[in-house]
């Protein structure tokens, strides 16, 4: 198994085009009923196919490919509606604003049924892992330890504080925080999208709030604390598998919904840390996931 799961990594470039034969179960797939998996460049995109290709291989689907790096959002819908690609990882929240810009389902529960409801018919989303990565307001200790342990706590400080984030998080966020929360920020300086240069500007205390994930392993290892959303202003940011509808057999969706039970906030976190940081092959960490789960 381990020499058919390293063939399948090498595969990145132009993705096949879907004509297919049926897979067991009436399903169809890529050419021969092959199952194409797409993935990001980052990393925790890559190891979250690789865990549903180990999942799906190991409830007997024989012709499963992890396609990396397959484009933008834009780019995966496309693809997943002209089969190109059978499914994805995604996140709940971003893949509902993308079919709905004006939703205002935030919690985990009303995010996922409303991006059921919003889904044009030939996609679908399966279950939802309660692992989640959304975005979140992380500070320094120092700053915690002053009793700021919610961005409620923080409003009445946002006037002293620099605030570092991605260059579009003003456009989306700075009115809604405002009105949420009565937090206006002394300065909003464009960082990057949860990476080194936020993670070392909070560190530096060039900024003294940062925009990052909650999977992010350099949350933990530089002790910042995470501070709670109260009034909910980030949507939920389930990870789910975005379907092209069809393309799986029952066995198989039941599969990648095994997958979605046993995957946690904390576990993610947890197998970025490994990636990341200890610089393991996303197919070891995918194979330890699902052996260590009951999936293999």
């Amino acid at each position: 198994m381990r020499g058919r799961l390293l063939a399948m990594v090498a595969a990145v470039g132009l993705l096949a085009t879907a004509c297919g034969n049926p897979l067991e179960g009436g399903a169809e797939g890529g050419p021969s009923g092959e199952i194409i998996i797409g993935a990001s460049d980052v990393g925790e995109s890559l190891l979250l196919a690789q865990i549903y290709a180990g999942a799906l291989r190991n409830a007997g689907a024989e012709n499963v490919t992890v396609r990396p790096p397959v484009g933008g959002r834009e780019v995966v819908v496309k693809a997943l509606e002209d089969r190109s690609l059978s499914l994805v990882p995604e996140y709940s929240g971003n893949l509902l604003q993308y079919f709905d810009e004006n939703s205002q389902a935030t919690t985990p529960e009303e995010v996922h049924a409303e991006l059921r409801q919003k889904l044009p018919e030939q996609f679908e989303v399966l279950e939802a892992a309660p692992a989640e990565n959304s975005d979140e307001m992380v500070v320094r200790k120092e700053l915690a330890d002053q009793g700021i342990r919610t961005v409620s706590d923080l409003a009445p400080r946002c006037g002293e504080l620099v605030f570092g984030g991605p260059g579009q998080w003003a456009d989306r966020w700075q009115a809604k925080i405002k009105e949420l929360y009565g937090c206006e920020f002394k300065e909003i300086r464009t960082t990057d999208t949860g990476g080194p240069v936020t993670v070392e500007a909070l560190r530096s205390d060039e900024v003294q709030v940062a925009d990052l994930f909650s999977t992010s392993s350099t949350i933990r290892s530089n002790g910042f604390v995470t501070l709670e959303d109260d009034k909910d202003m980030f949507p939920a940011q389930n990870i789910v598998p975005f379907v092209a509808k069809g393309t799986l057999s029952e066995r198989e969706v039941r599969a990648l919904n095994a997958v979605s039970a046993a995957l946690t906030t904390e576990k993610l976190t947890d197998l970025n840390v490994e990636f990341t940081e200890q610089k393991r092959n996303p197919l070891d960490i995918a194979e330890d996931f699902l052996a260590e789960n009951g999936l293999a």
